[in-house]
């Protein structure tokens, strides 16, 4: 594939652009090579400035459950905007849209939008010290819950470690209040409330992890994060900004029947707009101003465009078969690159919830981050090229999750799945 045009904008995004990009990932630090630059998308596929076309899996990184520029979407979204696109006051959108989310997710009483995942759960943490009064919060080394200073935080040697910062410019006296455990270790997690009990205002964790690859809960974990939170009167958040209608439509509090203190939402309910959103009961959620002293506010918060996306989405989601249709999708297209990787002599470790998962270039199970850190990169980042240059676009890192869309089709299964033949060939 010729990307000439890329190449020349790579360029001159490198002069004026911090790396050449807005969002680190984008710049194939990890499996090399340069960017392409998207120029547009229609349902399961993408076009780069150069005219090349890619089947797409990694979907803007989950928003886009329905495919590329969805009719139903690009309609909402243009109808809202003839209204005005932003009012810094409240619409009947907000309402409509918190009440199709609260139709999945049960345990959301009460919900507030915002502009982010990030912001989502730096609110989320900040009301719940408010609602407890405690400083620590608990986090699951390998879950990624946007850059906020506190949680921008690794895990040590030990079963337990107090956070060390992972970037620069956030003080260690954030990263303090942070205690990190490995994933589906609870005797780590016991050990951390034994010692901090009281001092514990929540724990925060994807319920399925979905920044270290995808990494399932263990049978028993999530159930015994929820008896630990308990018991110490410490919140229980589940991160679902990734999982929420992916794990399945009520995420993956519903997927395993565990229901958390607050959910933290993003991703789908913004249909490729900036959007996100924590909720949970009344008692804690009214804790927040104007109604409690836990301060929050965003002017962009629920704004019309937003709102009208996340909609139209749930809409074509919503209807018979959709979702199941597109997990049925995913388990052929993860089923189907394991099984030819396999028989190419390639060792792979197949992950899957509902309408994501990850192929983990690795011989053992991937349980938590430590595992998943022990995948063969190199060979994922080579594996990326050879699919990029077949018009097949995974995500440009090992540690992400692959999404599946409605509007893939089994043609584009099939188109994918003779590309990773010759792929793992080469690999082999």
């Amino acid at each position: 594939m010729k990307r000439d045009t890329s190449a020349a904008l790579w360029r001159e995004a490198n002069r004026i652009l911090v790396g050449g990009v807005n969002s680190p990932v984008r710049a194939f630090k990890a499996v090399g090579g340069e960017p392409f630059f998207a120029a547009s998308g229609s349902g399961p596929r993408i076009r780069d400035v150069d005219g090349n076309d890619y089947i797409d899996y990694v979907l803007s990184w989950g928003p886009l459950v329905m495919g590329h520029a969805h009719p139903r979407v690009v309609e909402a979204v243009t109808a809202a905007m003839r209204l005005g696109s932003s009012f810094g006051i409240s619409t009947e959108a907000e309402i409509r849209l918190a009440q199709r989310v609260m139709r999945h997710f049960p345990a959301i009483e009460k919900l507030r939008f915002v502009n982010s995942g990030t912001e989502a759960v730096m609110s989320a943490i900040r009301l719940a010290r408010g609602f407890t009064g405690a400083d620590l919060v608990v986090k699951v080394a390998g879950c990624y819950h946007g850059h906020m200073d506190g949680l921008l935080v690794r895990a040590g040697s030990g079963l337990t470690t107090l956070g060390q910062p992972d970037s620069q410019g956030v003080p260690q006296a954030y990263t303090r209040c942070t205690l990190v455990v490995p994933y589906n270790d609870l005797d780590a997690v016991r050990e951390v409330f034994t010692a901090y009990g009281d001092d514990i205002a929540c724990l925060i964790v994807e319920p399925v992890a979905g920044n270290m690859g995808v990494v399932l809960p263990e049978p028993g974990y999530l159930e015994g994060l929820r008896e630990l939170t308990r018991s110490a009167d410490a919140l229980l958040i589940f991160d679902e900004v990734m999982t929420g209608f992916r794990a399945a439509m009520g995420g993956a509090q519903a997927r395993y029947n565990v229901t958390p203190d607050l959910t933290v939402l993003g991703k789908v309910i913004g249909g490729g707009l900036p959007v996100g959103g924590y909720g949970g009961s009344a008692e804690i959620m009214d804790r927040l101003a104007p109604l409690g002293p836990v301060y929050q506010a965003g002017t962009l918060s629920g704004n019309p465009l937003a709102m009208a996306a996340g909609l139209a989405t749930l809409d074509a989601l919503e209807q018979p078969g959709v979702f199941e249709r597109i997990e049925n999708t995913m388990t052929a297209l993860a089923q189907g690159l394991g099984d030819i990787a396999r028989s190419a002599g390639i060792p792979v470790y197949q992950t899957q919830a509902g309408s994501m998962a990850c192929l983990f270039f690795n011989e053992q199970p991937v349980r938590n981050y430590e595992h998943a850190t022990a995948s063969d990169t190199q060979r994922y980042a080579a594996f990326f090229r050879g699919m990029l240059e077949r018009g097949v676009y995974f995500a440009p890192s090992q540690f992400e999750a692959c999404f599946m869309s409605a509007a893939h089709t089994p043609a584009e299964i099939d188109q994918t799945l003779e590309a990773a033949r010759h792929a793992f060939q080469a690999l082999a």
